[in-house]
């Protein structure tokens, strides 16, 4: 499924709060892990000031050498695993993207909120400028100051909003796969907004009263077709729910309900006037969502 799991830190512990569901996908999917940390030079300079510049290559060795060191640390806690360290220096989101993009069967995890500071990062920037531009899958943590940074995460489900549309499907095979190795129930859903079928369709206008039960038969038949093709893939519990309101705002309601669960959807492009415009939706949910985000880039 992956060849490796690509993990962004800056020293802090938000950005550390990936670290629990990256332990156990590595377990899970037996994959190598790689841990990065990228100094922004100018960053440090600035911080300097004009007249502690010609400090600036031994300061800059200096974060080197305790970048490695955290990294080393940080290894430590993935038992039995490869796990390799990489220090570099540059922008940080291009060195993301760069060596993740050498492999399109790495798995990109980081946290998406987090502090800045002198080697650290504006993770929230950073997060969505690498979920915009991304060509591999991403793992997306919304962390929190009290998050867990030891041990392994739990999950027991994973929720995937679909919309109707092939593009948001393609999320379906990945998922197959993650809700086997790890032992997954999968909570299909299709939320459906009636204001913007009436906005969209003037030949609703003539037969209103019975649009919302015809809008939820409709998600209802499609999402029990899904499930009957998973479940013909192998896959034993597989659920589904059709509730009525905005995209992103159901599919965090949805997670809220299924404690150590984890949602999975696709990310760009516009799949129809009544589907998802689903960048717009995605940021929404990686932004607001209490539960980890598998974002997968649609094509």
């Amino acid at each position: 499924m992956y060849t490796r799991i690509l993990i962004p830190l800056d020293g802090s512990k938000t950005a550390e709060a990936v670290l629990p569901y990256a332990r156990l996908l590595a377990e899970k999917l037996k994959v190598p892990v790689e841990l990065l940390t990228v100094l922004d030079v100018a960053e440090i300079g600035r911080s300097l000031g004009a007249e502690r510049l010609m400090h600036l290559d031994d300061v800059i060795q200096f974060h080197m050498l305790r970048a490695e060191e955290y990294l080393t640390n940080v290894a430590k806690s993935f038992p039995g695993g490869a796990v390799g360290c990489h220090v570099a220096k540059g922008s940080i989101e291009e060195l993301i993207l760069n060596k993740a993009e050498a492999d399109r069967g790495t798995l990109i995890a980081m946290a998406t909120h987090g502090r800045s500071g002198l080697t650290r990062w504006l993770l929230g920037s950073i997060a969505e400028k690498v979920l915009r531009a991304a060509n591999n899958h991403l793992l997306l943590v919304r962390a929190k100051e009290e998050a867990a940074v030891e041990g392994k995460a739990a999950l027991d489900s994973v929720t995937v909003p679909l919309d109707g549309s092939e593009l948001a499907e393609s999320i379906l095979p990945p998922v197959v796969e993650l809700s086997k190795a790890i032992k997954l129930a999968v909570r299909l859903m299709r939320s459906y907004s009636v204001t913007d079928m009436i906005a969209s369709y003037e030949d609703y206008l003539s037969n209103l009263e019975d649009l919302p039960e015809r809008s939820k038969n409709e998600a209802t038949s499609y999402l029990d077709e899904k499930a009957q093709e998973l479940k013909k893939l192998g896959l034993t519990e597989v659920v589904s729910c059709a509730p009525e309101g905005e995209p992103a705002e159901t599919i965090i309601e949805a997670a809220k309900g299924a404690p150590n669960s984890l949602i999975a959807m696709c990310t760009h492009g516009r799949s129809g006037v009544r589907r998802w415009v689903l960048g717009s939706v995605t940021e929404k949910v990686v932004r607001h969502s209490g539960s980890p985000v598998l974002v997968m880039r649609a094509t």
